[in-house]
């Protein structure tokens, strides 16, 4: 019975999760208000602008918007799978993906996100070359070549202990 009860404990601790995706969800909020400013900002001077500044400030409405989708993911594919399962009920618009997500392909999202936000601040950095030294613009590579064979890596682990329950699991 004691056992039964601590289990029915641990079990029910999932939901102090859900406050965290909440607070998510005011980042969101907090990012769309940045989003707005930079949209503000990028047109009110697009047309005194050089066409590099033009690139950099659609370049930063893309970062943004990239982690906003970032945000996105980790609260629908963490709530699902860490908290609770959600009802799409008769909500037509309910994207594919969600409920579809499982720990591993969530990890993968999570980090070839973070792979685009990382290409796009390189990006932003070759585009304003002039004013960046090199050691800030290795900086920057070194980090994001960090990020992309972490992926790289975690892809391939993911894949071989994938191909490894398939083939266990074959001969039952």
């Amino acid at each position: 019975m004691l056992e039964r009860l601590l289990e029915k404990f641990l079990f029910n601790s999932r939901w102090l999760l859900a406050p965290f995706y909440v607070m998510l969800v005011a980042a969101l909020v907090g990012l769309l208000i940045k989003a707005g400013q930079e949209t503000l900002h990028f047109v009110t001077h697009a047309i005194t602008s050089s066409e590099s500044d033009v690139i950099l400030g659609v370049l930063a409405l893309v970062d943004l918007t990239l982690t906003g989708s970032l945000i996105v993911i980790v609260i629908f594919s963490g709530y699902e799978n860490f908290v609770s399962r959600i009802d799409p009920g008769q909500t037509e618009d309910w994207p594919e993906w969600m409920g579809k997500i499982d720990f591993a392909g969530l990890k993968l999202k999570l980090l070839s996100s973070i792979v685009a936000i990382s290409a796009i601040q390189v990006l932003k950095a070759f585009m304003n070359v002039k004013n960046i030294s090199d050691r800030e613009l290795s900086w920057l590579v070194g980090i994001h070549v960090v990020f992309v064979v972490s992926g790289l890596i975690m892809a391939l682990t993911d894949k071989v202990s994938g191909d490894g329950h398939a083939k266990s699991g074959s001969g039952h």
